[in-house]
């Protein structure tokens, strides 16, 4: 019989309405792994009652005869930048160690009505800066893929998400939650051979969600395939009035509408994305990516999007100017961390505060960001920033007239070892040089493996779709997934 934590989301949501095992069953052998998983750090805060009791609740529904939820019988990890009540939540960062909240996220609220259970809080780059989650107060998650080539280095699990990535492909987690700013749920997902989709701006609430950059941030879900993630976007998406930039559209049935052929279809391969120095491995990837769409039925035509050099630069303007804004909340007065000295006056116990508080990567980007605001700096760089991320979505716009879809390398490079680029902040920040435009354009766009490098480490392609054709995005990575046959798997070492 094949393990129950072999199984994914769908595998898990049928087998439990068929009867073949209880909900039960998969939440103990997945509270089971976790337990048995520390030496990755994945998880932060685990939570089995959690996942047993809708274990329970969904077993006991099936008794009864009532129509399962959607998500009935799933136990997933929650990565901690999503508030759950009565379960810390601090977005990896000592300022908020102990913050304990008394309300619920709006999405992780729509997959506990889904019925989904909670495995635990996963670990995560501080308030979501970074690219290889190592900025972490708790510590670094490790990947569970190791090289095959030789070497027993550490590797870096992706970021921000990296708990979530690491949890799912170890395979201690069928499912978790991301958030993507720049690329932190494809570029993750990509460095450990999993599937997972940022949605287009808007489609997921960010309530409950603390706030990194507001106009960038999203919501999405990290699973072992495409349909899985499918099933859990179903679930997590949804308008919400309690946040102004939830958008006011039905959620489609995406799972229903999956197909692997491209019958019809065009995919754009954008000629900017040949980047100087890509490895030939990432160039051959791609290749045989635009080989595999093509067998789907798809016609290829090249596109340009002219003004993706100007992408990174600007993200790392926009970016940290909106985290130095959010992050102005925590000042130790109302909530979190307080270093309050003997004799400290209000001024001095928020400089106390926000330096034993912050980790140095947020510092980093609070300090640039403060700077682009300010006076005399912000025409010169914010308002810059901001004309070229229209200019950014133009070029979108124009490619659509030629295209459905985009399909492009995920990440310039496989995963790397831990340590290796935290001299260079900027080496860090050109992971996302494949995923930060159409974060900035507010678009869809999924990472799903495609194959392995020389050392055994997986790869990604990305498909980019239109604002709200999530669908679209779904079908082309499905056929991707299907031609690339992707089975590799870490091999169990911790």
């Amino acid at each position: 019989m094949t393990e129950l934590t072999d199984l994914g989301i769908a595998a898990i949501r049928d087998g439990v309405r068929a009867g073949d095992f209880s909900a039960r069953e998969v939440a103990e052998a997945f509270v089971a792994a976790v337990a048995a998983a520390k030496p990755l750090n994945a998880f932060l805060v685990e939570t089995p009652d959690h996942a047993l009791a809708a274990a329970d609740a969904a077993d006991a529904a099936r008794a009864a005869g009532e129509a399962p939820r959607p998500m009935a019988g799933v136990p997933i990890g929650m990565k901690d930048l999503f508030c759950t009540k009565g379960v810390p939540s601090t977005a990896a960062s000592h300022i908020l160690e102990g913050f304990t909240p008394q309300y619920e996220s709006t999405v992780s609220q729509k997959l506990w009505d889904a019925g989904a259970g909670m495995l635990g809080k996963l670990n995560m780059d501080q308030f979501a800066m970074g690219s290889s989650n190592e900025t972490s107060h708790f510590g670094n998650v490790v990947s569970p893929w190791r090289r095959s080539d030789g070497g027993n280095a550490d590797l870096a699990p992706g970021g921000s998400s990296g708990g979530s990535s690491a949890a799912v492909a170890a395979r201690i987690a069928p499912g978790a939650t991301g958030t993507d700013t720049g690329g932190s749920i494809r570029q993750p997902a990509a460095f450990t051979g999993i599937s997972g989709i940022k949605p287009t701006y808007g489609r997921c609430s960010r309530w409950g969600v603390i706030a990194f950059a507001s106009s960038l941030d999203q919501a999405g879900p990290m699973a072992r395939d495409v349909r899985d993630c499918a099933i859990m976007l179903e679930a997590m998406a949804g308008f919400d009035a309690k946040d102004a930039t939830s958008l006011d559209v039905a959620v489609p049935q995406w799972e229903a509408g999956l197909t692997p052929s491209l019958k019809g279809k065009r995919v754009g391969i954008p000629k900017e994305y040949r980047v100087d120095g890509m490895p030939p491995e990432i160039e051959a990837l791609w290749q045989q990516g635009i080989d595999w769409v093509r067998d789907a039925g798809a016609e290829v035509v090249e596109v340009s999007l002219p003004h993706t050099k100007y992408a990174l630069p600007a993200y790392y303007i926009i970016a940290p100017a909106e985290a130095s804004s959010n992050l102005a909340r925590y000042d130790g007065v109302r909530y979190g961390l307080r270093d309050l000295p003997d004799g400290a006056n209000l001024q001095e116990m928020y400089a106390k505060t926000r330096a034993e508080g912050f980790g140095d990567e947020v510092k980093r980007r609070i300090l640039i960001g403060t700077y682009v605001l300010s006076a005399g700096f912000y025409d010169a760089y914010y308002t810059q920033a901001q004309k070229v991320r229209t200019l950014i979505a133009q070029d979108f716009d124009n490619a659509w007239e030629r295209c459905d879809v985009l399909l492009t390398p995920t990440a310039p490079s496989a995963a790397f070892a831990l340590g290796e680029k935290n001299a260079d902040p900027i080496a860090m920040y050109l992971n996302d040089v494949f995923t930060v435009p159409s974060s900035l354009a507010g678009l869809p766009a999924m990472s799903v493996p495609g194959g392995v490098d020389a050392g055994g480490l997986p790869l990604g392609l990305q498909v980019i779709g239109k604002a709200l054709d999530e669908q679209a995005v779904l079908n082309a990575a499905l056929a991707i997934e299907q031609r690339a046959g992707f089975v590799a798997r870490p091999g169990r070492w911790w």
